[in-house]
């Protein structure tokens, strides 16, 4: 952290009463940061406050708060919770005008409840928070300035807080380095007491438990050390956790209501010998943890709105090698749910382990079916029948994925609970009512956001029937979703596209058992079937693969073989197009695994001219445009897009989105309702904006190869959705590429 005098310079002097850890380690902090304003502390320990002073953490102390309040405009209240209201009445009255209060209390219903008695008010100049931070030890002594730092401070205001008020307590916790957060008082005791407050109660008592017992000597003698990890906590100051217990009784005690809950169900798999029970409670417990470790990190999965990732390609490279790209997003998506809806076990092999196919899994999981994996690509599903589903304990988290969210609105349309789908905020930026319209029609009750967006309720226990719909627009996503519902609807469901969209959703229901018929441009599914577990060998991802066909294609002296790609014949529209433009395309040792077309496909080097992409390739290569641009920015002549208004409501408006960064470099296009002209030349570097949308910051990589100077790519952390290997891949053949993560 930079040490600066300016720093909270509005601030003529800060009053911490309480020098423990939390209190310490804010002087702490505050004088690392370069704070120049008078520091002071208060504490019934004269022993704590002279420590404070030798440690150069405040200049004067004592015990009595008068005496130190016509020196400072910020006071700090780090007391126990049960004596905040108390410290409270005392500074109310000797407050001074300007003067702003904050705490750093645990709970904050018994603090603000305690406050109204003593008052009768919560003062507009109060500013409840509390830092999510702390260690077992305790004392000024402990006092680690650097204990805030990437830590969440979680403020909890009033309606009527005072806005200047707030302002200044949230510059004071950004000064130690932590992220602010607003919740509800309400809010925040509800999670601190399951994050926090039940933990510490469970290490308490089974430490407790195993202290009485008489062999208690042994059981710590030849404890690991995950023994050693989980009751760390229960070396916490006793008393303090008492008054905590007491402050928030009734949200620990509904917290416990729900672990004993968790623990009789646990217990009657283990009694029954349930493998599959215990196997979904561990899996769900397991990957819950690795979340909740790179939420700590702040990484991307789940909490990609919290990170800016910058892509900074160097201009130049080369393009050689023999690679794999990750397994096909779309099939990934789409084994999970099929193997967790048939009867029986599905092994998965070549798995995207995508953030986007995370999400669609761990929604599975959160719905009680039992999944082994990932692991190297591996996933195995314990199936639990088209009617065997659970309702989840709250919404189902799809993050960024689109196809998710489509899917899963279908299928969940055939349940019997209710159920709410929601992602991040792209995602929730997206319009959905080309699903939730047809499956109304089908009879699903839906309940959409505003303008018919994300978050989606639907309402389960609705017989559906089955519908004859005419697709408005190409869109196989569409097309997946009423096929899932057709199954759970009586009668037939036929849907008619407009043009041939990928099929992947036809041949993996019917490599299931659940035949799909299709007719000319209409497919055709009966309810009533059944799915039978089996094996999917899921591809190489063409839409992945994309990238570096068209990096090769554009590089002069490139010759790169991308093994085991999916060439299944509704995604080769990206090879057609390429092929027109002149590109040196060879598919090698072509076969069928899972019922789908597979190949190695060479590509090197070749001049390419642009064209009138054919109006037939559009919804084949609906996904690749992003990264065609590029091959069209570089490609002699005009490139003419035609018919493609599906680009306008994909991550982002893809045309839009990027013919602003063509435009940065250089690159000569027009924009047309449904499509675009991108002339081909010369083009420099630049910055540009990907707008979270992971093809348009890959695209923009592969243009640096050929540009004039390098390109910085911001908002990159989506990239994660569908490649998460893609920096290392573009490394490995020859790119010049540096990924830097930076603070939101």
């Amino acid at each position: 952290m930079s040490k600066t005098p300016t720093v909270l310079s509005e601030e003529t002097g800060i009053l911490v009463i309480g020098l423990g850890l939390i209190g310490g380690s804010l002087l702490a902090a505050l004088r690392d940061a370069g704070y120049a304003g008078r520091c002071f502390g208060v504490d019934l320990n004269p022993k704590e406050v002279a420590l404070g002073r030798r440690m150069g953490l405040i200049d004067d102390g004592g015990a009595d708060p008068a005496a130190f309040l016509p020196h400072v405009s910020l006071i700090v209240l780090a007391v126990p919770v049960m004596a905040i209201a108390p410290v409270m009445a005392q500074l109310s009255q000797r407050r001074r005008h300007g003067q702003v209060v904050t705490d750093v209390g645990s709970t904050k219903s018994a603090i603000r409840d305690q406050i109204r008695a003593a008052l009768g008010r919560v003062p507009s100049w109060l500013v409840l928070g509390h830092p999510i931070a702390g260690a077992e030890k305790s004392g000024v002594e402990a006092a680690n300035p650097a204990l805030y730092q990437r830590h969440r401070v979680i403020l909890t205001p009033e309606a009527d807080t005072d806005v200047q008020a707030l302002k200044r307590v949230e510059r004071l916790w950004r000064v130690c380095g932590a992220h602010i957060e607003q919740l509800t008082v309400e809010r925040h005791d509800e999670v601190l007491a399951r994050t926090s407050h039940l933990p510490h109660l469970l290490a308490f008592s089974l430490v407790d438990t195993l202290a009485r017992q008489d062999d208690r000597l042994d059981i710590f003698r030849y404890a690991a050390g995950g023994f050693r990890d989980f009751t760390r906590i229960a070396g916490s100051d006793p008393v303090m956790w008492r008054d905590i217990y007491l402050a928030n009784r009734e949200a620990v005690l509904e917290a416990l209501s729900e672990f004993e809950a968790g623990v009789s169900e646990l217990r009657t798999a283990v009694a029954g010998g349930d493998g599959d029970a215990m196997l979904g409670i561990f899996s769900r417990a397991s990957h819950a943890r690795h979340y909740f470790d790179r939420l700590l990190s702040q990484k991307s999965y789940q909490v990609m709105e919290t990170r800016n990732v910058v892509y900074r390609a160097g201009a130049g490279g080369q393009v050689r090698g023999n690679i794999r790209v990750p397994g096909d997003k779309s099939m990934s998506h789409r084994s999970i749910m099929l193997g967790a809806l048939a009867e029986g076990v599905t092994t998965v092999e070549g798995f995207l382990e995508g953030e986007d196919s995370l999400a669609t899994l761990q929604a599975f999981r959160e719905m009680g079916v039992a999944i082994e994996g990932p692991q190297a690509g591996r996933v195995v599903i314990h199936g639990v029948g088209l009617h065997g589903l659970k309702q989840p304990g709250g919404a189902l988290y799809l993050g960024n994925s689109g196809t998710s969210m489509r899917l899963f609105a279908g299928l969940m349309a055939g349940q019997t609970f209710d159920v709410t789908l929601t992602g991040d905020e792209s995602l929730n930026r997206r319009p959905m009512g080309r699903v939730a319209d047809p499956l109304r029609l089908m009879g699903a009750v839906i309940d959409t956001g505003e303008g018919g967006r994300p978050p989606l309720t639907v309402r389960g226990g609705q017989r559906l029937a089955g519908i004859d719909y005419d697709l408005p627009m190409a869109s196989a996503q569409v097309k997946s979703c009423l096929l899932l519902a057709g199954m759970y609807a009586t009668g037939d469901t036929r849907v008619r596209e407009p043009a041939p969209t990928r099929d992947h959703t036809e041949r993996m229901l019917t490599a299931f058992g659940y035949p799909v018929a299709r007719h000319e441009d209409v497919a055709h599914i009966a309810g009533g079937g059944r799915l039978t577990g089996g094996f999917i060998d899921v591809p190489a991802d063409i839409s992945s693969a994309a990238f570096f066909l068209v990096a090769a294609s554009i590089t002069p002296g490139a010759d790169l073989t991308l093994q085991h790609v999916g060439i299944n014949p509704t995604r080769v529209g990206v090879i057609n197009i390429l092929r027109e433009m002149g590109a040196d395309i060879e598919l090698l040792n072509e076969r069928k695994v899972s019922g789908e077309p597979v190949a190695d496909v060479r590509v090197r080097y070749a001049e390419l001219h642009g064209i009138d992409i054919p109006v037939d390739q559009v919804p084949l290569a609906i996904d690749e445009f992003p990264v065609l641009f590029i091959a069209a920015a570089n490609a002699s002549g005009t490139t003419r897009l035609r018919d493609a208004l599906e680009l306008r409501v994909k991550e982002s408006d893809r045309i839009k989105a990027m013919a602003d960064g063509l435009d940065i470099l250089g690159v000569v296009n027009t924009v047309v309702e449904d499509g675009i002209d991108i002339v081909g030349g010369r083009y420099h570097g630049g910055e540009v904006e990907s707008l979270g949308d992971h093809r348009i910051a890959m695209a923009f990589t592969v243009a640096a190869l050929r540009a004039e100077g390098d390109i910085t790519i911001r908002d990159c952390a989506n990239v994660a959705t569908s490649f998460p290997n893609f920096p290392a891949l573009a490394r490995e053949v020859g790119m010049q590429l540096e990924v830097v993560s930076e603070d939101a």
